[in-house]
């Protein structure tokens, strides 16, 4: 009885039956091993791919080629119940959907859409995001991988970009450059010459989830590799947004999770000859955890039909994001001190859960970088600079 707000009798049939189908996979292809996959830092992401690209969860937002063209709120869902397994798995399908596909399809030529997205929304191609570098994460206007133009036309790429989901992995990458006229995306095949990833090791975090660095060593692409609908900022910022709304949905799924092995200990385990769900102080943390995530739920709802009715801004995005991770984290760290000293092995999701969230927490825009945002909206002064 975690949704004590019965949020999900406010969804349609359809949602409902998405809802149903991926908890399904998940229970199924994810939770039996997702315990082990952390402790072991690996992902089966060729193994998993096939099986959401046939549920049609791959892009499942976005119109033609293969996706599912779904709304906002079935996309929403999906990701709440992926990210109940793990959040690395949700983290594979938003960079998939989101980062990968939505550039090429929003600003991409009709050549790169029927080349890449049918593949991608199959799980055929495996995608990845190129725009975090070593020394500049929130600050993207910086970055110093570049691409310039010879004589041929072509454009040769050189630098380096970090902390890329699917990157070690993938066979396409979506690589933001600066350029003589601004910051333009790039198509590249990973197989290109020049190209070479290195996977990150030592996570104590998205362990089931895989991280690497990307290295571009005068990668030469032809001119119809630039992705030609947007320049600037803009296009990278809208693909975070995508992939931020997402989020804002998926932790709820983590918090809950994590309520459910909280509320299942705590009227299971017995002390002082009870169960500790029948102490208050256990009462009351379980009671502020279903508050915390109905809150969330309600609004991960109410952003949701704003994105559907085409009226969701950026930094009510923001808005979700930080409020929503917060909760999630929050609720993880109560739901752990349920469970006692149980709750740090990887018997109980919560510990997992619980460590994947600080990532979650900073990136796709970190805490700070989403307070400014809501601070700029309030004021309309910028404090970013």
């Amino acid at each position: 009885m975690d949704d004590l707000l019965e949020l999900d009798d406010q969804l349609d049939p359809e949602h409902r039956l998405i809802r149903d189908s991926v908890r399904e996979l998940v229970s199924g292809k994810v939770l039996p091993h997702v315990g082990e996959w952390f402790e072991q830092g690996t992902f089966p992401a060729r193994e998993l791919a096939p099986a959401l690209g046939s549920l049609g969860l791959l892009g499942m937002h976005l119109e033609g080629y293969g996706c599912a063209g779904l709304d906002a709120v079935s996309y929403g869902v999906a990701c709440r119940e992926l990210e109940a397994g793990d959040s690395g798995l949700r983290s594979f399908v938003s960079v998939q959907g989101s980062l990968a596909m939505f550039p090429i399809w929003k600003y991409g030529s009709d050549e790169q859409k029927e080349e890449w997205l049918p593949r991608l929304a199959s799980g055929e191609a495996i995608g990845c995001f190129g725009l975090t570098e070593p020394d500049y994460g929130s600050d993207p206007a910086g970055m110093r991988t570049t691409a310039k133009q010879d004589p041929s036309g072509d454009w040769i790429l050189n630098g380096a970009k970090m902390w890329i989901t699917n990157g070690s992995i993938a066979d396409v990458a979506v690589v933001w450059a600066r350029t003589d006229e601004g910051i333009r995306g790039f198509v590249v095949p990973t197989s290109t010459p020049g190209f070479s990833s290195a996977e990150i090791h030592r996570k104590l975090s998205l362990r089931a989830s895989i991280t690497a660095s990307l290295y571009f060593d005068d990668v030469r692409l032809p001119a119809s590799a630039v992705l030609p609908g947007v320049a600037g900022l803009k296009g990278p910022l809208s693909c975070l947004t995508e992939a931020r709304y997402g989020i804002l949905w998926g932790v709820v799924g983590a918090g809950r999770a994590c309520l459910e092995a909280a509320v299942d200990y705590a009227t299971t385990r017995v002390q002082f000859g009870k169960p500790i769900g029948a102490f208050q102080l256990t009462q009351e943390k379980l009671a502020w955890m279903a508050v915390s995530l109905g809150q969330a739920g309600l609004t991960a709802l109410h952003l949701g039909r704003l994105k559907d009715a085409g009226k969701l801004k950026p930094h009510q995005v923001s808005f979700g994001k930080l409020a929503n991770v917060r909760a999630a984290l929050d609720i993880a760290r109560e739901a752990r001190t349920v469970l006692g000293a149980n709750g740090v092995t990887l018997e109980y999701p919560v510990i997992r859960h619980m460590t994947n969230l600080e990532s979650v927490l900073t990136y796709e825009g970190t805490q700070e970088v989403h307070l400014l945002t809501l601070g700029k909206a309030l004021t309309g002064l910028d404090a970013f600079r």
